[in-house]
């Protein structure tokens, strides 16, 4: 521990850690890249990747014209899922706005729609959806499902024709009912962004690491800057120390950082504890070190460094379940979704922010992330070695 304390706080580490963070202040383009653009990507990636459907826009035929029509109207317009867009008078123009794309959605409302309802004859209102976006008109249609059954207990309730049957008691003793009563846990109010952002959490720790140390890796060989430190005292882990733990430094900032905007902007619940994150967090951020070290000893120039990041990463979000369900992975790529950091990380994130796990439900995301965190920068330093020697 002795022998350890002194390489990390001999001269010539600090004298090479001063020369990194001296270079990282003057270089304004690395302070943005690690402070504004994670920023907006958090809150643009969050916003844009949430799953809800709102403000759909809404064509109308009411052939009825009557008040009950009215409040079915009403009683669809006003929910936040839709919002009127116009009324028309034939299914033919209501189906060239829908091809158009000037409404999302239509209703076409029958002649026939209030005498019915007044004599107890069920009615069929008919959905027109544009399914070009498959999900989208999936979820629009329960919305409307459910518009509806609120619009059919309003109805029951104001005594629209309500018929009660008189149940006999050996029919009670004979036949049992079975009622199914859901409960949301951990997230009562189904905010869809509490999922989303944890996962892009771990997604920007990983591909913005990556992407710093491949970037000043790279800098640093064209500048020349490698070879005057083979030139110097220093030893070879002693460099390699040194290029790494400021990165480290900053990054981790940045999740601190990240970590109080996702609180405040998005009012995610902490009913964890905060040192399971920030765990989490460091190895997901050495992950992305390791991982940026690696490209850029593969590469030659800041282009070819972007270009290989440009197959690793996308696979890597792709099958992370950051912001779509693991489940819905195929299954010839479940094997990468196991190994993924990012998809470990979200999990510790996740369960710990929202549902307030501790280690001990924790310790296979942690297991598997740190092995990662291992290979990766084992393979940075020796590849780094490697290059220097």
């Amino acid at each position: 521990m002795k022998t350890l304390a002194q390489f990390f706080f001999s001269y010539r580490v600090r004298a090479l850690l001063r020369k990194e963070f001296a270079q990282m202040r003057r270089d304004r383009r690395l302070v943005m890249s690690l402070v504004v653009f994670p920023t907006l990507q958090l809150l643009l990636f969050t916003l844009v990747l949430n799953a809800t459907v709102s403000n759909l826009k809404l064509g109308i035929i009411d052939d009825s014209r009557t008040p009950e029509s009215r409040g079915l109207t009403s009683t669809l317009t006003e929910s936040k899922s839709f919002k009127l867009a116009g009324y028309y008078y034939s299914v033919e123009k209501l189906g060239e706005a829908i091809s158009h794309g000037d409404v999302d959605a239509g209703v076409v409302i029958p002649f026939t729609y209030a005498r019915d309802l007044q004599r107890g004859r069920p009615v069929t209102v008919q959905l027109l959806l544009n399914a070009m976006n498959a999900n989208t008109a999936a979820i629009a249609q329960g919305y409307a499902e459910g518009v509806i059954q609120t619009y059919n207990a309003g109805l029951t309730t104001g005594g629209l024709h309500a018929k009660l049957l008189e149940i006999p008691v050996s029919d009670i003793s004979r036949r049992g009912v079975a009622r199914l009563s859901g409960a949301y846990l951990y997230n009562p109010g189904l905010v869809a962004s509490w999922f989303v952002v944890t996962g892009i959490f771990g997604l920007l720790l990983l591909m913005n690491g990556a992407m710093v140390a491949a970037t000043s890796m790279v800098k640093e060989r064209e500048a020349g800057t490698i070879e005057q430190l083979l030139m110097s005292p220093a030893g070879t882990y002693e460099i390699i120390v040194a290029k790494i733990a400021p990165l480290f430094v900053v990054l981790f900032l940045m999740v601190v950082f990240a970590i109080v905007l996702i609180k405040l902007a998005f009012d995610v619940p902490f009913q964890g504890g905060i040192s399971i994150v920030l765990s989490g967090a460091a190895l997901c951020v050495l992950s992305g070190i390791g991982l940026g070290t690696v490209i850029a000893t593969f590469t030659h120039s800041a282009f070819q460094a972007q270009l290989t990041s440009f197959f690793v990463n996308p696979l890597l979000t792709t099958a992370s379940g950051a912001v779509t369900p693991a489940e819905a992975i195929p299954n010839w790529l479940q094997p990468l979704v196991k190994i993924n950091p990012i998809r470990h990380f979200s999990q510790i994130a996740r369960s710990s922010m929202i549902k307030g796990s501790g280690f001990e439900s924790l310790w296979p995301d942690f297991l598997v992330l740190g092995i990662f965190t291992l290979i990766m920068v084992s393979a940075s330093v020796w590849r780094f070695r490697k290059q220097l020697s």
